[in-house]
């Protein structure tokens, strides 16, 4: 015969206290006495029933907090440390998407005003998914303060129809691109950007936070140090410490002919950081957005473009990068995906997720068979 869960007191009788999802003054768990004097099995009965009505958002704290009044405490609270661009999003997802629920308690919160905002930016899939993630991580910390029970949670979060996003495919640099570069009339500055994010693959912001001290020559060979990036609170920049993540800091061999040219390139140099504004400070949005113009149309013009008829349009810093990862994915197994992925500052799955399609181009398995396994 299985054992009582419960046993009896001094009275007779069956007791416990469970907690019933609110909290006491001094911000302790309020605890609720379940007696029975019937039986064990009778006060478990009792304690199931409460647990129950907890999740289902029977027991909860009471509050007047709008929806996106605790939105905008979610994001003070929950993403004060994420990157700037992060931050960013989430605060136009709460502030343009999810700003008519102003006048919306948080505890009267539906599915149906979930699946609202989502109908809302039906014509925008990616914006849909950052509403889909903001609007669920809001509701989860709604229910870690116990303002919302998990089984609620579960109610208001079900069933969500999302329109399919599908990523745009991400592009390297064309050949009339390619053959551009080295005939475009840069300027010195422009030229070490363009040579450091092509041969490099550095993200934008770290080639702007480089200094003269990040590069450094070992046996020969010429390689930079990423330790910092620059970003952009609106049109002022700063520069910090941490890269995106802990795979951004790395060190990165620089080929000979680039190195040529920024050894040359830094002694001119008359302060430390080699994007800078005119006068010296750090390089602001507008003057880098100035700076890359410059860029793209001294491209245009070197691929045979021009102002009216352009051959070079929609290019990015960012394509550099992918450019980069591109040709180093063509070069596998002289260089591993670890090492790639070392070199880019990201993860062996990000390499493999966005380029693998490159590897499998290149495979041959009927030759390989043929090679290795014939008799």
């Amino acid at each position: 015969m299985a054992k009582a869960k419960y046993s009896k007191n001094s009275r007779g009788e069956y007791e416990t206290k469970i907690w019933d999802g609110t909290y006491n003054a001094d911000g302790s768990k309020h605890r609720k006495r379940l007696v029975s004097k019937k039986s064990s099995a009778d006060l478990e009965r009792q304690v199931n029933q409460l647990k129950n009505d907890v999740e289902n958002g029977q027991y909860v704290q009471g509050t007047d907090v709008t929806f996106l009044e605790y939105a905008r405490s979610w994001l003070l609270t929950k993403k004060a440390a994420r990157e700037m661009n992060t931050r960013k999003m989430y605060e136009n997802i709460i502030e343009t998407h999810l700003s008519f629920l102003e006048d919306v308690r948080l505890c009267d919160i539906r599915n149906s005003h979930f699946q609202l905002a989502i109908n809302n930016a039906l014509d925008k899939p990616r914006t849909c998914e950052q509403i889909e993630v903001t609007f669920k991580q809001i509701m989860k910390m709604a229910v870690a303060d116990n303002y919302i029970g998990i089984g609620m949670y579960d109610k208001i979060c079900a069933d969500i129809s999302l329109p399919k996003y599908i990523k745009k495919e991400k592009r390297p640099l064309t050949p009339e691109e390619k053959e551009a570069i080295s005939k475009a009339d840069f300027t010195n500055r422009e030229k070490a950007f363009i040579y450091i994010i092509y041969s490099c693959g550095l993200r934008r912001g770290e080639a702007l936070a480089l200094s003269k001290f990040d590069f450094k020559s070992v046996g020969g060979k010429y390689s930079v140090s990423i330790t910092k990036t620059l970003i952009f609170p609106k049109n002022t920049s700063e520069i910090k410490q941490m890269p995106k993540s802990d795979h951004g800091f790395r060190s990165v061999p620089i080929p000979d002919t680039t190195a040529a040219f920024l050894k040359e390139y830094i002694s001119t140099l008359p302060g430390t950081y080699l994007f800078t504004c005119r006068d010296g400070s750090n390089m602001t949005h507008s003057a880098y957005v100035k700076m890359w113009a410059s860029i793209v149309k001294k491209i245009n013009y070197a691929a045979g473009g021009t102002d009216t008829f352009p051959v070079v349009s929609g290019l990015t810093a960012h394509i550099f990068r992918h450019n980069y990862c591109t040709n180093l994915c063509y070069q596998v197994p002289a260089i591993s995906i670890k090492k790639i992925a070392q070199l880019m500052g990201d993860t062996e799955k990000m390499v493999l997720d966005v380029y693998n399609h490159i590897m499998e181009e290149k495979e041959d398995a009927a030759a390989v068979v043929n090679d290795v396994l014939a008799i």
